[in-house]
Parts: structure tokens; C-alpha cells; sequence
């Protein structure tokens, strides 16, 4: 399978940012329906968002929390600083362009990281994932809502039939699994959630 570099993802997403939000609210009502208000519903305190897209996450959160969020699309990243002037979020919301994979924050900066269907594009999820350990503060938690390989033998072979046209055209891998990632990582899985014919994941990870 072709492999995928930051260049191709921040290409692929400032070309489809504007079409991005109503072309992920297609695919979550019909797949997974309520796993974005999940995910942000556990988010606590300080939260590093990565691949923060274009903010749709934004609103969400409690107003208790404040939150980083980092973006390698531009072209995305002006969606998301959009949104949070629109909403009045810039008191407690900071958004930056950068690279998940090697995040420029201090350790141990965050009570949460949070992840919503990201994990499947970002070129090297175990590198996104030690970053992510890294600047959580010990007890902090993962947060990922995600898809991957579904249960059903059936469907995932036809996954994985059509999982090359998918990373060429849009940069996602289909039957990722995220949990491998996170346990090499050093987190300890707390929770697994499969919906949607077990494509959808919500995962809480904790790290020790």
C-alpha cells in the first residue's frame, strides 16, 4: 500500500477543507452517530486536540476546559480559527499550526489529549501516540474516537479491497487499528467501545 507523508496529508486536506465538515457529517450520522459529543464529553481540564481540522470539535467542549489545538493544514486551521471567532471561543481556545507527530509542547502539559478520527490519516500513528504520552501529565487520559477493521470478515475484506484509493485520494486508512499503537506507547487501554458493525472505535487510554 502507497505510504503517506505529511506533504500528502496537508495537501489532501487544504484541498477538500471546504467541503470537509458536511463530508464528515455524512459519514458520522450514517456510521458513527454521536461518538464526536462522546469523545469531547470526556475531555477534562487542559486538552491537547490533535489534528484539530477544521474545529468542529470546538463548540463541544465544556467551558471548564481550555484547549490547544494543533493543525498541519493551513487551509483547515483558517476553518477552525473561523469557527472559534464565530463562536467566542478564543478566550479559553489556542490553535496552531503544527505536526501531531512531533508536537512543540512541554511534557506533561495536558490533562486530556483528544483524538476524533484522525488517528487513520497522520503518517506515523506510533509516533503521534508517544507524543501524545508525552505531553499528558501522569493520570491523564487518551481520548480517541476512530474507525478500523470491522468485525465482520465480510466487510473487512472489502475494507481492505477498497483501502488503496482511499489513502491515495484522502490520505485514510480504513482498517487501522489505533489500540497497537496506544499500548506500545505505554498507555493502559481503560476502556473499548465497538459500534457501527465494530468499524467504529471510542477508546479511552490512560497514562500510568
Amino acid at each position: 500500500m502507497r505510504v503517506t507523508t505529511d506533504a500528502d496529508v496537508r495537501r489532501v486536506f487544504d484541498r477538500i477543507a471546504d467541503r470537509y465538515d458536511d463530508q464528515m457529517r455524512a459519514w458520522e450520522r450514517r456510521l458513527f452517530p454521536g461518538s464526536r459529543e462522546w469523545a469531547v464529553g470526556q475531555a477534562r481540564g487542559h486538552v491537547v486536540e490533535i489534528a484539530v481540522g477544521t474545529g468542529l470539535n470546538l463548540p463541544l467542549y465544556d467551558a471548564g476546559t481550555t484547549v490547544i489545538g494543533i493543525e498541519l493544514s493551513e487551509r483547515m486551521l483558517d476553518l477552525a480559527r473561523r469557527r472559534v471567532a464565530l463562536a467566542g471561543l478564543g478566550a479559553r481556545v489556542e490553535l496552531r499550526q503544527g505536526d501531531v507527530q512531533r508536537l512543540d509542547l512541554p511534557d506533561g502539559i495536558a490533562d486530556t489529549v483528544l483524538s476524533t478520527f484522525t488517528m487513520c490519516t497522520i503518517p506515523d500513528p506510533a509516533a503521534a501516540a508517544r507524543e501524545a504520552y508525552r505531553v499528558l501529565r501522569p493520570g491523564g487520559r487518551f481520548v480517541l474516537a476512530e474507525h478500523g477493521p470491522a468485525r465482520n470478515p465480510v466487510l473487512r475484506a472489502g475494507m481492505r479491497l477498497v483501502e488503496p484509493l482511499f489513502v491515495r485520494f484522502e490520505a485514510d486508512h480504513l482498517t487501522r487499528d489505533p489500540r497497537p499503537y496506544l499500548e506500545r506507547a505505554g498507555f493502559r487501554i481503560e476502556s473499548v467501545t465497538r459500534t457501527a458493525r465494530g468499524v467504529g472505535f471510542r477508546v479511552l487510554a490512560v497514562r500510568p
